[in-house]
């Protein structure tokens, strides 16, 4: 059902100084400067939202896979990078993480240094925290390509091409998106985390199971089985979710499709929409999932 990712939402408790971060260290360019309607709020079924200014951005490569950012005024207590269910980490394709690693200063922060995975050393990886809460993994995935299709960098600092979302039950998350959402999923299977390993205080040794949901090409979701510490996200009434809010996806059509609809779909004309029709699900982890019907990039 899923052909790719559109945007990636944070809700930042200071606007102007995310988004000069993600311009002015990561090369991100401004593609709109807006304020949150009415409609818009409603449409993500976070009417408080209402009058909040948000940017849209895109990375270098000029790649139709955007970054808004909207203002949430204040930080909402009892929210923590890694620690908390929902959206938790953005993965984005770069094309050197050791060279990215040096000039990257507050308010981002580095909490994973570039190194090989384990099943394959020619990809290169950081983990970084960022301004309004949220996790980068920044990622180098030779020209040579990987087993899931996912392309390489085309700008010292590209797209986002993997999200992960974190819960208490990766067996449910996984069930959620091949049964309800129609996607291909691999088996939940143990693995090292080293964030997350930090995240809690856990041993070298603690393992994490993860699943990966797969996409045509070019994209993943990855659902991680987070630690029993962890806690659903606090969210203001009438607010988006802190740190990664939302998640939005193209999808070819909604006809003939039984969603469990948080906002049913209505036609948005703003970017990146172009006039196509939205709605938001939330996911079994608590993740808000942001559905367009046949669009990629506002076109």
């Amino acid at each position: 059902m899923l052909d790719a990712i559109i945007a990636v939402t944070l809700s930042a408790p200071d606007l102007g100084a995310t988004a000069r971060a993600y311009e002015t260290q990561l090369g991100y360019r401004l593609v709109e400067r807006a304020t949150v309607s009415r409609p818009l709020a409603s449409g993500w079924g976070a009417r408080a939202m209402k009058g909040r200014d948000y940017v849209l951005m895109q990375p270098a490569s000029g790649e139709p896979v955007f970054l808004r950012i909207v203002d949430a005024d204040e930080p909402a207590p009892g929210y923590a990078p890694l620690r908390t269910f929902g959206w938790n980490a953005n993965e984005i394709l770069v094309e050197d993480p050791a060279a990215l690693a040096p000039l990257l200063k507050e308010p981002f922060r580095i909490i994973g240094e570039p190194r090989p995975l384990d099943f394959n050393p020619n990809i290169i990886a950081m983990q970084v925290t960022g301004p309004a809460g949220e996790v980068n993994y920044f990622t180098r995935i030779p020209p040579a390509g990987s087993i899931f299709n996912l392309g390489s960098a085309k700008s010292f600092v590209d797209r986002t091409f993997i999200v992960v979302t974190g819960g208490p039950d990766v067996d449910a998350s996984r069930a959620f998106y091949r049964d309800v959402l129609k996607m291909p999923t691999t088996d939940p299977a143990p693995t090292k985390i080293h964030v997350l390993q930090d995240a809690y205080g856990l041993s070298r040794d603690a393992e994490t199971r993860i699943g990966i949901v797969r996409f045509p090409s070019g994209f993943l979701i990855e659902l991680d089985q987070y630690p029993q510490a962890a806690v659903t996200r606090p969210i203001h009434r009438g607010h988006l979710p802190p740190g990664i809010a939302m998640v939005t996806f193209a999808v070819k059509s909604f006809d003939g499709l039984k969603l469990p609809w948080k906002v049913k779909p209505r036609v948005r004309p703003e970017k990146p929409y172009g006039g196509h029709r939205a709605g938001v699900i939330v996911g079994p982890a608590g993740e808000w999932i942001e559905l367009v019907e046949t669009v990629r990039n506002g076109q």
